[in-house]
């Protein structure tokens, strides 16, 4: 029988950021609602279709920030890993 996987410690932070989107060329703004050092829970205003990768930044500036793969989606939240 497997370990069971424990998941990182997660930090509430509830802190806006940005996604951003098509290469650099759309973000949108969202809150951090808890991180980790491998992913974090965002929050949108409103329930948006997301791609399956994106940029998550603490600043509007595209070359800065985690790439991010979605992990689960729920209304206007989604769980994210960073990936690099």
């Amino acid at each position: 029988m497997a370990p069971a996987k424990k998941r990182d410690p997660r930090k509430l932070l509830g802190r806006p950021a940005w996604i951003t989107l098509d290469g650099g060329f759309a973000a949108r703004q969202c809150v951090v609602a808890d991180i980790s050092k491998t992913g974090a829970r965002i929050t949108l205003e409103e329930a948006i279709a997301l791609p399956a990768r994106l940029k998550l930044a603490f600043s509007r500036d595209a070359r800065t920030g985690h790439i991010c793969q979605v992990v689960w989606r729920r209304g206007k939240s989604a769980g994210v890993k960073f990936v690099r």
